[in-house]
Parts: C-alpha cells; sequence; structure tokens
C-alpha cells in the first residue's frame, strides 16, 4: 500500500466517525425532548367519569290500588326517602320503600269537594326526593300527577280512594 492509500483510509474513518458523532447526537437530543415532554404531561386518568343523571321517577301501583311504589327510573339510583305534597295538604312522607298509602292520599284530599266514583281524576303532587348516586348523596324531584278514582260507597258502605298511576 502506497502512502496516498493510507491518507484516503484514515480520511474515511474520520468521516465515519463524524457521521457517527452527528447521529449520536441527534439521538441524545430526541431522548431529551421525549423525556422533558413526558414529565411535563399530568396523569392521565384511566377511568372514564360517569356525569350524574337527573332524578326521575316512576309509580306502579299494586292490584288492589291501595298503594303504589314510587322508584327512580334510572337503576343507578337508591331511593332514601321521599315526601310527597299534595297542595293544601300536610306532606306525606315515604321511605326508602316508596310506598305511598291510598289511605294517605284520601287524607290529604278530605277537603276537595265530593267527586263522582268509577271516574279517574289527577292531582298535581310535588316529590322532594333524598337519593344515593354513585355513592354520592343527592338531593332531587319534581312536578308530578297523581291519578285516582273512587270506588264503594251505597247503602252501608263508605267510599275508598284507589291509586291509578304517577306521571310527569
Amino acid at each position: 500500500m502506497n502512502e496516498s492509500d493510507r491518507q484516503a483510509r484514515r480520511r474515511w474513518i474520520t468521516f465515519g466517525e463524524i457521521v457517527a458523532l452527528a447521529a449520536l447526537i441527534v439521538s441524545g437530543f430526541g431522548v431529551w425532548i421525549a423525556w422533558k415532554s413526558s414529565s411535563e404531561d399530568k396523569a392521565t386518568r384511566v377511568v372514564e367519569q360517569r356525569q350524574p343523571i337527573p332524578l326521575a321517577l316512576r309509580g306502579m301501583p299494586n292490584n288492589s290500588g291501595s298503594e303504589i311504589t314510587i322508584l327512580p327510573v334510572d337503576p343507578g339510583h337508591a331511593l332514601q326517602s321521599a315526601t310527597v305534597t299534595i297542595k293544601g295538604a300536610p306532606p306525606i312522607d315515604l321511605g326508602s320503600d316508596g310506598k305511598l298509602r291510598a289511605s294517605d292520599v284520601q287524607a290529604a284530599l278530605k277537603d276537595r269537594p265530593k267527586e263522582e266514583k268509577e271516574r279517574t281524576y289527577s292531582v298535581p303532587v310535588r316529590i322532594s326526593a333524598h337519593y344515593v348516586e354513585m355513592g354520592t348523596d343527592r338531593r332531587g324531584g319534581g312536578s308530578y300527577v297523581l291519578r285516582y278514582r273512587w270506588e264503594g260507597g251505597g247503602l252501608f258502605g263508605g267510599r275508598s280512594l284507589r291509586l291509578v298511576g304517577l306521571s310527569r
């Protein structure tokens, strides 16, 4: 090998080292940027948060109409207590079972004029409820319409109120 071939070979080795060094610097700079951006990020919440759902109630009368069970429509709501208010009457407190008795409604409606039997009537009511949703105590309620009818009467029997349904 002559002297000029050795110098050319040294030049190529030096040029290769420069390329490797430049690649190392660029890689290091990329790692630094990735580390800096990841340390600034806030912790990511993995669990999706559910938005609270407003309370909606429904009423299911029993077969005889002697009581109506008031329950939340959403199965994620657990009723703790409820109060039914009919205008001009004292509030009727319900327990966590949500059972409203026809006798309580009849007592609340005693000052109303006498109504015909075998016809369905309705009265506006206000329901205030205390319930649990996603482990949090909440309050809600709204205005509803309670439907009822009168049965019985006759010569010796008294009239009795029968609950038909509850709607918005």
